[in-house]
């Protein structure tokens, strides 16, 4: 199944069913399952654990999720159909806390109540179904666009290292982070990719490497403790990553251990690259400090994988599923409107006047 992965979307609104279509990841690299999920329950779990992960991805989810949520309101005036809408977001929006773009696109829908008020429920779940659509068809032309910027920092040939999954499987398609290699298969060009296993969900190891080798890359998967060795041994030109939420000075928010590889690569000279949608830079948090980090539960690090039990019970267990790389430590940020480096606090000013001038602000 892996040469089909790519063709197959990995969250969509299916029109037919009212559903919000997705792969189930946890499933992955094993079996390829496709859910349709119409109640919100089923919405929030699915983005709790991690059957639709990826910033991106998770953001088209919730968009379409409370549209769905939006559907099933009965109401017949604006008060009521915005007071049940606000709850039905202020629920998917309490399902994980550190991928802004979950909060951007569910204020994002309801921007679009807000702005018609007055209006009735059934001309306001038509505008959300709209929002919805746009919302993922942006995606895609946000992650082609990151792939371009991306792809003009690396040659033919040249050695990548990522770390977690920012790829098709993280957004609508293309991906952020595995974006420059996806646009450059397609113009001709080889990459060897090193992909971390990114403990303890291993979405390096299941969902990076499934997917770099269903589009045909060179492909070798490493543990996370690794990364040091292969930088040293010279195969690695660049690092790219992506992430869940960058702060106003260019300190970003990605999967755990992804500061750790910052550091080797600082050390080894090789540039490192966080790839960026503008909707995961959040110009209201000054700084990484405080951006909230999710804990999750322990049972991940000591029994997940493992047919038995790996750690001692009753043990601790520090779970945490983000760390946040120092901006410093990043050579730069690049998004779909251009590429940030140092200060960022500057060069983001560049980068949002160019989505402005484009009527995306």
């Amino acid at each position: 199944m892996a040469e089909n992965i790519l063709s197959i979307d990995t969250v969509a609104l299916d029109e037919e069913k009212n559903a919000l279509k997705i792969i189930d990841q946890t499933k992955l690299p094993g079996k390829v399952e496709i859910l349709y999920l119409t109640k919100q329950e089923a919405i929030y779990e699915a983005i709790y654990l991690l059957k639709v992960r990826g910033a991106p991805a998770i953001g088209v989810a919730a968009a379409i999720g409370v549209y769905l949520a939006a559907r099933e309101i009965n109401e017949s005036g604006y008060d009521g159909f915005y007071g049940k809408f606000k709850k039905a977001k202020e629920y998917l929006a309490s399902s994980r806390p550190t991928a802004v773009n979950l909060f951007w696109a569910l204020d994002r829908m309801e921007k679009v109540v807000l702005d018609h008020k007055g209006e009735t429920p059934a001309k306001l779940k038509e505008l959300l179904h709209d929002e919805a659509v746009t919302i993922r068809e942006e995606d895609i032309w946000v992650c082609k666009s990151i792939g371009e910027y991306g792809l003009g920092l690396i040659k033919n040939g040249d050695g990548i290292l990522t770390h977690c999954n920012a790829g098709q499987l993280a957004t609508t398609r293309y991906g952020t982070a595995l974006a420059p290699i996806h646009l450059g298969r397609e113009k001709g060009m080889n990459f060897k990719v090193f992909c971390d296993e990114t403990r303890p969900l291993l979405q390096g190891a299941r969902l990076s490497s499934f997917e770099m080798v269903a589009a045909g890359v060179d492909t070798t998967v490493i543990c996370d403790n690794m990364a040091s060795m292969v930088m040293k041994n010279g195969w690695i030109k660049a690092c790219f990553v992506g992430c869940d939420r960058v702060a106003a000075n260019g300190d970003a928010a990605n999967k755990i251990g992804t500061s750790g590889v910052a550091i080797l690569a600082k050390h080894y000279g090789i540039p490192f690259y966080v790839c960026a949608p503008t909707s995961t830079i959040d110009m209201s948090i000054k700084e990484g400090s405080d951006i909230v980090i999710e804990e999750r539960k322990p049972e991940e690090v000591t029994e997940m994988w493992y047919k038995e039990r790996m750690a001692p019970a009753g043990v601790k267990v520090f779970n945490p599923a983000f760390d946040v790389t120092d901006n410093g430590l990043i050579t730069a940020i690049v998004t779909e409107f251009g590429i940030a480096r140092a200060p960022y606090t500057e060069s983001f000013k560049t980068i949002f006047a160019k989505k402005a001038n484009a009527g995306q602000a």
